[in-house]
């Protein structure tokens, strides 16, 4: 049967014109897909297809989200440190565009204070300053401030007189202002709503926004045992006249109203640990923690010109630092350790705040450079 069969196939064959040979190499043909048949077979289980599809997406949100968590991880990290640590004087960049740790949530919410300032490191960037502050957590140094101003070893000097920074340089926000030293060099950065109290934090503060830190009052009194700022807490702010003739051991600021000039001053207390210079008041530190003792340091800057509007042109700024009451002053020179010659009553020879035995000498003029360029 099976022989009958295979002659039967070979007749057929030779029928259609094709031998045994040209079936067995049809039949061993491998088939090439055209770009057809490749687009059909893509389509023939589309459901499979879209689980695949599917699958991919997840794997790549899946990873995104390992993403979201590690810099969540990281910014929880740079928060943490940065509420424990603080840039090094060697860290401190020239370049005024670097970049500073951005919070975005507070970090110091349930702190507690005495471990904060237990292991105490100023604010890092001006978002930390803001945080603190909500807390009413200092901002800059806490180092006990002595009656007298810490010198730069090198003030530069112009024809016998000091020169004074005309240099302004700020945060592209302008929420961080860069203190540079005698040679132009940043090495501070104050923060717009950080607490300060020391001399040189407060005058750079005040220079710069012209407004006083958070933890100062401006009324004349205040209970640090009840009040949430504790030992820090600075009082003062307020409006000085500045005349004269009412108080003639004063020596005369420039332009001050009090004297018919077109700027008005204003005051506020400089916390030390102790003023013996003025024997009206007593030789104690300004705050302990129970009590105020306001002592007779002062800083006095102008605030507004004679129409009420806010001084903003540097030229016109002014800032001075009196540790006898009013009767002798140096002026802020906008860069660290910058203090000018000092002048007035004591100075000239007369008695301390004696209206009768006075002899103030006059402002001393500074030159006006810029101490940050080439």
């Amino acid at each position: 049967m099976k022989r009958f069969l295979s002659i039967l196939l070979a007749l057929l064959l030779l029928l259609c014109g094709c031998t045994p040979n040209d079936v067995e190499q049809t039949s061993a043909v491998t088939t090439v897909p055209n770009e057809e048949t490749q687009k059909n077979a893509q389509t023939e289980n589309p459901a499979e297809d879209t689980a695949d599809d599917t699958k991919s997406e997840q794997t790549e949100e899946k990873d995104t989200s390992n993403l979201g968590v590690q810099e969540e991880q990281e910014t929880s990290r740079v928060v943490t440190d940065a509420a424990t640590s603080a840039p090094k004087p060697d860290d401190t960049k020239n370049d005024v565009g670097d970049d500073e740790p951005v919070f975005e949530t507070d970090p110091y919410v349930g702190v507690n204070k005495a471990e904060f300032y237990a292991n105490y490191k100023p604010a890092v960037s001006a978002t930390d300053a803001y945080y603190r502050t909500q807390h009413f957590l200092m901002s800059g140094s806490i180092e006990l401030q002595d009656q007298t101003p810490t010198f730069s070893s090198n003030r530069p000097m112009e024809n016998g007189l000091y020169v004074r920074n005309t240099a302004g340089k700020y945060s592209e926000d302008g929420k961080t202002y860069y203190v540079v030293d005698a040679s132009g060099k940043v090495v501070n950065r104050i923060y717009k709503d950080g607490a300060y109290v020391t001399l040189e934090e407060v005058a750079a503060y005040i220079f710069a926004f012209g407004e006083i830190p958070p933890n100062y009052l401006s009324k004349k009194s205040g209970n640090p045992q009840t009040h949430p700022w504790g030992r820090f807490l600075r009082v003062n702010h307020s409006k000085f006249i500045g005349n004269t003739d009412k108080y003639p051991y004063e020596p005369e600021l420039p332009d001050i109203s009090g004297c018919g000039g077109d700027l008005q001053y204003f005051e506020l207390d400089i916390g030390t640990t102790g003023t013996d210079c003025d024997p009206s008041y007593k030789p104690y530190p300004y705050n302990d923690g129970i009590k105020l003792t306001r002592g007779a340091a002062r800083i006095v800057y102008t605030r507004f010109d004679k129409n009420g509007n806010k001084i903003i042109d540097i030229d016109e700024k002014y800032l001075f630092y009196t540790n006898n009451h009013y009767n002798d002053f140096r002026e802020y020179l906008n860069y660290q350790g910058g203090w000018g010659e000092i002048f007035g009553n004591v100075t000239g020879g007369g008695k301390i705040s004696d209206k009768y035995n006075c002899n103030p000498t006059p402002y001393v003029e500074t030159v006006r450079r810029d101490l940050t360029a080439a």
